[in-house]
């Protein structure tokens, strides 16, 4: 594998700029609900507005990829009753993003093309099923009534609104996190009678870190071109150190860009948590990169239950708490459904959900055996090292996609560490429940 390629995926997206250039308009729209110079209504379609002219420069003329599901979303809460509401939208949201998943496929492995645009496109449609489903089984489960969006035999626009600017709203359009339907509209709605205090120096701490992250990323890139060989290459041990660093750069590429997402929605006044014992403002209500926990976990089941982390609490509701056969490898399926059906996600997705069960097995039998002192050290520092690898691992094959990268992948002292928990699975009995 050309290792330009790889470098290639880390160069500045310009998405990121555009989320950039997206923080000063969420600081206005802020201010304009704090001083109560918008009314609601005129809050619902700026944050739409918003998210529609950001669709529209960053996607051209494939906005019509995310726009149209969106309305489209909306009309079936108008006309779809409750009990089948989301069956149906789940249903057309996963026909519809999967057709646009195959037909990105095909344009870059027989037509070997691509447009940026069309995957900013496709990438923000994977998070507009988040809201569709999230809604959908809101109103399913009787969390939300929808029967004052009808009024008589015609649509009142007025009251579906709220639907559709939250399936557009700009400062998730293109990174999320995932907020529920009822914290977007009370946010919205007590942004002008009690508003989260002034996000700046929360805004100004995380864009800090993001510039930490992109230095991080920049530093460990030129310590992986020092070495001249492709790591995919690689059959001996600097091989794994070398994948482990790659691995290392998409999660760091992945923590900058959601904690970006996520210093926009906080910008808006999306996010706050309240305050903690001290009376300091807490804005954690919208996190995806709880950095510290993911690096520093020893555990494979506890980094999948905390990446990408409001992603994972919608895969637990949507699929694991549903499924009462296989909870975890119908979830786990699913993830590689929903990103794409790629031969490496689904390799990498299912070799994720096996080293998780596997990972529960180890540490139940062997907790009892860890005492204090060098044994606990010796422990957790083992199977910390054993957690890196099995991830780095399980995203180089993900993230990388073909069958030939699942092969090299194979063919490589890293593998070694998946199958070693794969083997558990084999030789070691399910825990008791």
């Amino acid at each position: 594998m050309n290792m330009d390629f790889i470098f290639l995926l880390f160069d500045v997206h310009s998405l990121i700029l555009y989320q950039c250039a997206a923080i000063p308009f969420s600081f206005l729209f802020y201010y304009l609900c704090r001083t109560r110079c918008l009314s609601l209504i005129s809050r619902y379609i700026y944050l739409m507005l918003g998210g529609f002219l950001l669709a529209v420069v960053t996607m051209g003329p494939y906005c019509l990829v995310v726009l149209i599901p969106a309305v489209s979303s909306v009309m079936l809460i108008h006309f779809v009753s409750s009990q089948h509401l989301h069956t149906w939208a789940f249903l057309t949201q996963m026909g519809w993003q999967t057709s646009w998943h195959l037909l990105l496929q095909y344009r870059e492995y027989q037509l070997q093309e691509g447009d940026p645009r069309l995957l900013a496109a496709v990438s923000s449609l994977m998070l507009l099923t988040q809201r569709v489903t999230s809604l959908s089984l809101d109103i399913q489960e009787g969390k939300l009534k929808t029967a004052d969006t009808k009024t008589g035999n015609y649509i009142s626009i007025s009251l579906l609104l709220p639907y559709l600017s939250y399936m557009l709203y700009f400062p998730a359009l293109l990174g999320g996190p995932l907020c529920s339907f009822r914290s977007f509209t009370s946010c919205v709605k007590l942004c002008n009678v009690n508003p989260p205090p002034n996000p700046l120096w929360t805004v100004s701490r995380k864009c800090v870190l993001v510039l930490g992250l992109e230095g991080v990323k920049t530093l460990l890139t030129i310590c992986i071109n020092i070495h001249t060989e492709d790591p995919m290459q690689s059959r001996d041990l600097k091989g794994v150190l070398l994948i482990w660093s790659v691995s290392l750069l998409y999660k760091m590429t992945y923590y900058s860009y959601w904690v970006l997402s996520e210093l926009l929605n906080n910008a808006a006044g999306f996010g706050f948590g309240g305050y903690d014992s001290k009376g300091f403002p807490i804005w954690n209500a919208l996190s995806d990169a709880d950095i510290w926990t993911l690096e520093t976990t020893h555990k494979i089941s506890q980094f999948a239950r905390t990446w990408n982390k409001t992603t994972a609490d919608w895969l637990r509701r949507l699929v694991f708490e549903k499924c009462k056969a296989y909870p975890l490898l119908a979830t786990f399926a699913f993830s590689a459904w929903w990103h794409g059906l790629y031969p490496g996600q689904i390799f990498g997705f299912l070799c994720w959900a096996a080293t998780v069960e596997a990972d529960y097995r180890v540490h139940y039998y062997l907790r009892p055996y860890v005492g204090s002192g060098v044994t606990r050290l010796l422990y957790k520092s083992l199977t910390w090292v054993q957690t890196q690898l099995v991830i780095a691992c399980c995203i180089m094959t993900v993230e990388l996609r073909s069958l030939s990268s699942v092969r090299m992948i194979c063919q490589s002292y890293i593998s070694l560490f998946p199958l070693l928990y794969c083997l558990v699975l084999v030789f070691v009995p399910r825990k008791h429940q």
